[in-house]
């Protein structure tokens, strides 16, 4: 198993990244996904997770109406679309597989906001 994060930088806030996570190594189309992240000092937090056909999604309170969750089961390809972003915003962001809980996760792909 293998979950590969991409597409983090810096940006302004009121910014915009997509951040992506490609998936190898298992039938992505048959996993719940997940993203999490960790701010500097901080714990992990859960950002967003998305069931296995996308007709269910769900996010963080502090996230919702800015950040959407999707995946591509063909690409088997996670992405995170972040907008608004604010400084709070700023962590490291990982990709999760679900089997309950989380059982794999990626290196990771670092969001600064910051103007």
């Amino acid at each position: 198993v293998q979950l590969v994060e991409s597409g983090g930088g810096l940006v302004q806030p009121g910014g915009s990244l997509r951040l992506s996570c490609a998936a190898s190594g298992f039938t992505f189309s048959s996993y719940y996904m997940r993203w999490v992240r960790q701010a500097p000092g901080k714990g992990l937090e859960w950002v967003s997770d998305i069931n296995s056909g996308a007709t269910s999604k769900s996010y963080a309170d502090s996230v919702k109406g800015r950040f959407t969750i999707s995946r591509d089961n063909a690409k088997n390809t996670l992405y995170l679309e972040m907008n608004s972003l604010k400084p709070d915003d700023t962590a490291l962001y990982y990709c999760a597989r679900l089997t309950g809980g989380m059982d794999y996760w990626g290196k990771g792909t670092l969001v600064t906001v910051s103007s």
